[in-house]
């Protein structure tokens, strides 16, 4: 699925008020009432249940999340009020970008497509955004229709190398931009130790843009917050793809870690200390859980199909060392459908958001849970997408001033 479908509900959604009674918005197949039952028992047996269980001999401490989740203690963000940083400068300490027409805006979003980055008839292909442009448009949810409502942010500039070190190691992002010669040669290479993941002579390039997108959502909506009670949510429509990208390499398509290097970007250069991760994907996002997954101040929080690729994200897997209980993975199974999303958002979601206490709040959008989509089962209609990104949104507002930036996930759907 090329995420036409349930993209634009999620623009939509982003200027909407949460729904009080959460209601699908498209037809579906019915999901089993055993399906929904069973599931409802397994949120609540595997998350807030026991404390201990014994699995192949080993005890398994973790059963509470609440329990786990290190709080805040006396925090306060090192930021100084006023002083708006840009990820456009070398020094990074110019005032802007684009926050003069960001203020007042309800979704501002920018776009990095990576038309070099392409092999033909693959589903990681240069055709996906293009098409998600043009249903926005054909749905009337661009700037063309809603004015100042919408805002593109431009002229961004790619993420710097510091960036991207950040969370992959540098022999990678070598050996990456070196192959970029090779590529050039034979016109598309297989990336070292990736598996499947594709590289063109752009496409080192291209993933450095794809990264500095979700820079400047940060910078942007970082900067409204500041200036307003009610910042627009952000999202950015890029590719490649980043959540299986590990700290090490590439993988599943994915090049760089979007989401993470935007996460330590907010750290590093807005002083927002404590990040939460929310990630809906069908796949496990075990790039971003393997960056992080000792970091007691960034919370990874997964919702996948069980037995999926890549494998990872079980639910005895919460983070180690002074990161244990920062990371929860919730593998679920195909046919959960929209209200067992409903059921982990709140029964979940928010009350690990409400304790970790985050200072942004940073969303892997994947979609392809939608029951459209042949790869998988979850059948999440569009309608579950909706009500994750107006409860999201919403979500920030109340914890984090509004901070909310939304990274598309184009990878191994259709």
């Amino acid at each position: 699925m090329k995420s036409v479908v349930s993209l634009p509900a999620m623009m939509s959604a982003a200027a909407a008020p949460p729904l009080a009674n959460f209601t699908a918005t498209t037809a579906s197949r019915p999901t089993a009432p055993s399906i929904q039952c069973n599931l409802l028992f397994y949120v609540r047996h595997h998350v807030y249940s026991h404390k201990k269980y014994s699995k192949n001999g080993i005890t398994i401490k973790y059963r509470d999340p609440l329990k786990h989740i290190r709080p805040e203690k006396g925090y306060s963000s090192t930021s100084v009020r006023g002083t708006i940083y840009c990820s456009n400068q070398k020094e990074r300490n110019v005032v802007l970008p684009s926050d003069h027409i960001a203020v007042g805006a309800k979704v501002i979003y920018a776009v990095a497509p990576a038309m070099g980055h392409n092999q033909e008839s693959h589903p990681e292909c240069n055709s996906r955004v293009p098409a998600i442009l043009t249903a926005l448009e054909k749905m009337k949810l661009t700037s063309k229709f809603r004015g100042s409502d919408v805002v593109e942010v431009q002229n961004f500039r790619p993420a710097t190398t510091d960036d991207i070190g950040s969370v992959h190691v540098g022999p990678y992002i070598s050996r990456l931009e070196k192959a970029m010669d090779q590529a050039s040669e034979k016109g598309l290479i297989f990336i070292d130790g990736s598996g499947p993941t594709y590289a063109t002579a752009t496409t080192f390039q291209e993933s450095l843009l794809a990264a500095g997108a979700g820079i400047s959502l940060v910078d942007s909506v970082v900067a409204a917050s500041r200036v307003s009670k009610d910042p627009p949510v952000a999202f950015a429509l890029i590719r490649p793809p980043g959540h299986h990208a590990v700290p090490k390499g590439a993988m599943g398509f994915c090049v760089f870690g979007n989401i993470a290097i935007g996460a330590r970007y907010a750290q590093r250069m807005h002083g927002l200390k404590r990040v939460f991760i929310i990630d809906f994907d069908v796949h496990h996002g075990n790039g971003t859980n393997d960056a992080f997954y000792e970091d007691p101040d960034i919370f990874f929080l997964s919702t996948h199909q069980a037995g999926s690729y890549p494998g990872t994200g079980k639910i005895d897997q919460i983070g180690s060392g002074n990161g244990e209980g920062s990371t929860l993975n919730l593998p679920l199974p195909g046919g959960s459908g929209d209200t067992a999303m409903r059921t982990v958002f709140d029964e979940v979601i928010v009350p690990c958001a409400q304790r970790f206490k985050p200072d942004i709040i940073l969303v892997s959008a994947g979609y392809d849970a939608h029951l459209l989509d042949p790869l998988a089962s979850l059948q999440f209609t569009t309608g579950a997408y909706y009500m994750l990104a107006s409860s999201i949104k919403q979500l920030a507002k109340d914890l984090c001033g509004g901070c909310c930036v939304f990274f598309l996930l184009l990878d191994r759907g259709r």
